[in-house]
């Protein structure tokens, strides 16, 4: 990574959620919304940038600020949710021909693994595909032709009884560049998204968007997936908690999510924005009356 001391000041911040913003529980500190809060103040935005789908983030929707249109870069850039409209703006998905072929590869080579996949509308999923439901009234069983009949922004696969390690190496061997596969800490889920969609690539498409340049971008996270964001933003930061890879891979390592490390981030950009505002204002020397 470049000199952390070359780089210019944050005009963004872009976190992941789960382990880095959020804290082990899942919830958001009050010391961290007030720091969000103090730094938008400021005139540096926090965007969320996460793996969660879409129906994963309105509990979250009163700290989504209005400087960034009130937008959360969800499914791992696949798609951007307008948090106030409950709207998906669909970015980066994969076609029913993509998903039949990735599912025709994946069986072949991990024999017995399920699928689900995430839609703007929700997920659609195989019977196989077992997880812990929020609510259990919710009927998102299909068979796999119906599954890949659509447009998904991102595929999921699981194989129960399986190695997670081994199961992943298996799924990225099959993949072969056929997409992007990415590691957010669900243990033994494989989570699929298009060649070249990653949170990088939605998150330097949506700050090109609304004009915010890249060496100004700070990124901060925890796993695996949040590498291709991390390594594009010109300041990266990973919480001490962060997989052995994220911690080898940034300019700065911050306290671990539960210690509120995104909000010292934040408070150090709060006071750079300020101290810079005091160096640039003028001081009138005149004499008053």
């Amino acid at each position: 990574m470049p000199d952390s001391d070359a780089l210019p000041r944050a005009a963004l911040l872009a976190t992941d959620l789960d382990g880095t913003l959020l804290r082990s529980d899942g919830t958001l500190s009050a010391r961290t919304r007030e720091a969000i809060a103090a730094a938008e103040e400021a005139g540096v935005p926090t965007v969320f940038v996460t793996a969660r789908p879409p129906r994963w983030l309105d509990d979250l929707a009163d700290a989504v600020g209005d400087a960034t249109g009130g937008v959360a870069l969800s499914a791992n850039g696949a798609f951007i949710y307008h948090v106030a409209s409950r709207t998906v703006t669909e970015t980066g998905t994969m076609s029913p021909d993509v998903l039949r072929t990735l599912g025709e590869v994946l069986r072949a080579a991990v024999p017995g693994i399920a699928f689900a996949v995430e839609r703007a509308d929700g997920m659609r999923r195989e019977e196989r595909f077992a997880y812990v439901r929020e609510r259990p009234d919710v009927d998102d069983l299909d068979d796999w032709d119906a599954i890949a009949s659509r447009p998904a922004g991102k595929l999921l696969a699981k194989l129960d009884g399986s190695d997670p390690d081994t199961f992943h190496r298996r799924v990225e061997e099959a993949l072969a560049g056929r997409a992007e596969l990415g590691f957010s800490g669900a243990v033994g889920l494989a989570e699929i998204t298009a060649p070249g969609v990653t949170k990088a690539s939605g998150l330097a498409a949506w700050t090109t968007e609304h004009g915010y340049a890249r060496e100004s971008v700070w990124a901060v996270g925890d796993m695996p997936n949040d590498l291709p964001m991390l390594r594009w933003a010109g300041r990266a930061f990973a919480v001490a908690n962060a997989h052995r890879d994220v911690l080898a891979s940034v300019h700065e390592v911050v306290a671990a999510n539960d210690e509120d490390g995104v909000a010292a981030i934040l408070d150090r950009i709060s006071r750079e924005r300020v101290q810079a505002v005091r160096t640039t204002v003028p001081v009138d020397h005149e004499e008053r009356p």
